[in-house]
């Protein structure tokens, strides 16, 4: 018996399941047009016709109709609706006749308390957009009372309150009085940065917040500061808060509840009583009986220290170097004052190296710092073969405008063959460059640029082996044009002034080619050669290159470039290098995979395939 009942159920859930759903009534609205037409159909969206009867669904869609109305000032429509059909209908249309609307009779509005000075409380005042005698709507008035709420919040007004807020609407007479007042109270300032759990020096963190003790508050520093801390890298965790005084109601104790022996009434036995109280509102109100002029708000900072040692490993391709690894390995803090430590290790088929930064944060951990960084390279391409070690001290600066500045000593031994000539060289030279990333979306920017420009001297006055003056800049941006075309643009010089070209090491020559800079060429196949037609590299570069994309479906865009360039000895060679091609992008979550077919114009070969995974910056 049990088993046919639980089957009988089965199969009438099933055939429930196979059901269709019941569908939404459609609204035809007559007489009246958008915006009011359309919050009309906005309100009787969902409404499902089956769910009613016939009578409950024809005073359901005026009352729907009519609240949509109300918000645009209407009070008293005449509403007239028609179904397809009275038993089972799908349709239905409103005839409306909107009425007289409410004019606004009564408009009050004001701020008191510190926040009657506050420009941005002027603001959304002034900003209201309605006056007397306007129609009234509903939505301007409930828009400024949450920003006027959100800027007390954000500002450090947290005694706040609404003294006054009222919509009076008096349809009989198609009038309205609005009523809103808010009093801030005092505006609170920053007070003490109480931090815990951390491991660098107190004094470092907190030059890291951008205000002071006694500033006015404003949440948007607290987010700043919090921001900052995370940039670090010191931390695995960063959260940051103000301690408000209305947290200390948490620490009063609950009302007790009597037990049934304590409300036991024995004659000549007193009851039992409880311990005192006290209750969170007279904890609160003891606590500011003494509250200072200016109230503060203590900023409470839990921190959890980033693991020490911290691994990376990566693999990628391109047409340029082959397969490709690398490996890091970052210490962000080694000791108590953030010193941070990182190596990386690169290998591919004609370039290996290995190079490590120490760094060490200055005052403002985030803006200045002093670098020392050490590197191993070996290089084995076209006709360069090269042994580089290099070290250098760097003195580092960040400006308000996104600018860094890095001044630096580098001390470079080479051990090189270029076009068949052998030489052994150590230069050491002084260098200043600025360089600016901006961007939007690092994995697939949607806007951004990027530059930088550098300047290294090297003299034999201190004993370097050549004298030169070298210069480089590049530059690129990636704008859109609406949402489907996403335009490329790069540009790239350099230039180097010396009598002593013989002794100037491949890492400071001049190539191009590739697919970094002229697609349709080899990679740093482009350069003067000598009589026997080898590469000895340049003394200027130029390039330039120009892509449009456009979005296929989804996450793959097509593209279209023209890349020009060369590396030369005369300033303004008589032609440039040139290839063009098409394209196709697809964006990966570890950024964009570039697959490319580019035609070289003054190359014999019909085509180059260039392939690479990674973000343009």
């Amino acid at each position: 018996m049990d088993n046919c009942v639980y089957t009988r159920l089965g199969m009438a859930a099933f055939f429930l399941g196979l059901a269709p759903g019941a569908l939404a009534l459609e609204a035809t609205i007559e007489g009246i047009e958008d915006p009011l037409a359309e919050n009309v159909r906005l309100y009787l969206e969902g409404l499902e016709a089956e769910l009613y009867s016939p009578a409950r669904l024809e005073s359901e869609v005026l009352r729907r109709s009519s609240e949509a109305l109300r918000v645009y000032g209407y009070y008293s429509p005449r509403i007239e609706p028609r179904f397809d059909d009275p038993e089972a209908p799908t349709q239905v249309t409103l005839s409306i006749s909107p009425g007289e609307p409410v004019l606004i009779e009564v408009l009050e509005l004001s701020v008191t308390g510190d926040a009657a000075e506050d420009p941005p409380f002027t603001e959304a005042i002034e900003d209201f957009p309605l006056e007397k005698g306007d129609r009234l709507r509903h939505a301007p008035f409930d828009s400024l009372r949450s920003r006027l709420a959100n800027l007390a919040l954000e500002r450090g007004y947290f005694d706040w309150r609404f003294t006054d807020r009222r919509m009076e609407v008096r349809p009989y007479a198609n009038s309205a009085r609005l009523y809103l007042a808010l009093d801030s109270g005092q505006r609170h300032r920053f007070g003490d940065v109480i931090f815990q759990g951390h491991h660098i020096e107190t004094e470092r963190l907190e030059n890291l917040a951008p205000f002071t003790s006694g500033e006015p508050y404003l949440a948007s520093r607290v987010a700043r500061f919090n921001q900052r801390l995370g940039q670090t890298e010191w931390f695995a965790s960063v959260n940051v808060r103000p301690r408000l005084q209305r947290e200390l109601g948490r620490l009063a104790l609950p009302e007790a509840e009597s037990t049934w022996w304590q409300s036991l009434d024995v004659a000549g036995v007193e009851p039992v009583g409880t311990d005192p109280r006290i209750a969170a509102d007279a904890l609160v109100a003891s606590a500011s009986l003494q509250r200072p002029i200016l109230p503060e708000v203590p900023i409470d900072v839990a921190l959890t220290p980033a693991d020490r040692h911290q691994f990376e490993v990566g693999v990628g391709y391109a047409t340029d170097v082959g397969p490709r690894l690398r490996f890091a390995w970052d210490q962000p803090w080694i000791n108590r004052y953030g010193h941070g430590l990182d190596h990386d290790l690169y290998l591919s088929g004609p370039e290996q190296r290995f190079t490590g930064i120490y760094t060490m944060p200055l005052a403002d951990p985030l803006r200045d710092s002093y670098r020392f960084q050490y590197g191993l390279r070996h290089k084995d391409n076209e006709d360069t073969r090269t042994l580089e070690s290099t070290v250098e001290a760097a003195r580092r600066w960040k400006f308000d405008n996104d600018w860094e500045q890095t001044l630096y000593l580098r001390a470079t031994y080479e051990d090189f063959t270029q076009a068949g000539v052998s030489n052994q060289v150590l230069l050491l030279y002084p260098g200043i460059s600025w360089s600016r990333i901006r961007t939007r979306n690092p994995t697939f920017p949607t806007w951004g640029d990027r530059q930088r420009l550098a300047v290294e001297y090297s003299s034999d006055w201190w004993g370097s082996a050549a004298e030169f003056l070298r210069l480089t800049g590049d530059s690129e941006w990636i704008r859109m044009l609406g949402d489907d075309n996403r335009f490329v643009g790069r540009v790239g010089l350099g230039s180097i002034t010396t009598d002593d070209f013989v002794d100037i090491p491949p890492s400071l020559r001049f190539f191009t080619g590739g697919d970094r800079s002229v697609r349709g060429y080899a990679y740093e196949s482009l350069a003067p050669e000598n009589d026997e037609g080898r590469l000895i590299g340049g003394e200027q570069l130029l390039t330039a290159s120009l892509e449009a994309q456009r979005r296929i479906t989804g996450k793959w865009w097509g593209a279209a470039f023209i890349d020009t360039g060369d590396a030369f000895n005369d300033w303004g060679p008589s032609d440039l290098k040139t290839g063009a091609g098409l394209g196709v992008r697809w964006i990966s979550p570890v950024g964009p995979i570039r697959l490319d077919v580019a035609h070289p114009f003054d190359a014999d070969d019909a085509f180059r395939i260039h392939f690479a995974i990674g973000p343009e910056f």
